[in-house]
C-alpha cells in the first residue's frame, strides 16, 4: 500500500493510503475520494488543467513515481513545455517518468509520493 502526501501553498497537507496495482484508481481520483481540491476539467488527459508535480518521499531510494506516460500525457506536458523529446526518448529507456505529470492519468505505484498541486 502506498502513501500519497498532497501538498499544496493553499491547503494543509493530506497522506492518504492508495491501494498500488488497482490500474483504475489515477492520482486525481484519489485525491477527489479524499476531498483533496486539485484543479481539473477534462479528467482526460487532454486539458493539462490537473497538472502535478511528483517526487519521492523516500529520497535514497530511486522510485519510478507511478505507472509510466501514457501517450496523451506526454503530448500535454509536450505542449505546456514540462518535458522535451529528448527526456521523452529517456524516459522509454529508463522507466523514469518526469516529475511533472497529470493526475488524471498518473497510477500510483506500491511506493510513498509527494503530489504538489
Amino acid at each position: 500500500m502506498a502513501l500519497i502526501t498532497f501538498t499544496s501553498p493553499e491547503y494543509k497537507d493530506k497522506t492518504v493510503y492508495a491501494v498500488s496495482g488497482s490500474h483504475t484508481e489515477t492520482v486525481l481520483k484519489i485525491a477527489k475520494t479524499n476531498k483533496i481540491p486539485i484543479g481539473f476539467d477534462c479528467q482526460d488527459g487532454e486539458c493539462g488543467s490537473c497538472l502535478v508535480r511528483v517526487s519521492s518521499v523516500d529520497a535514497e531510494k530511486h522510485q519510478r513515481m507511478g505507472g509510466p506516460l501514457t501517450d496523451k500525457e506526454i503530448t500535454v506536458l509536450r505542449q505546456l513545455g514540462k518535458i522535451s523529446k529528448d527526456e521523452v526518448d529517456a524516459m522509454a529507456v529508463d522507466d523514469l517518468p518526469t516529475e511533472w505529470r497529470l493526475a488524471c492519468q498518473m497510477i500510483p505505484r506500491d511506493e510513498d509520493i509527494l503530489v504538489e498541486y
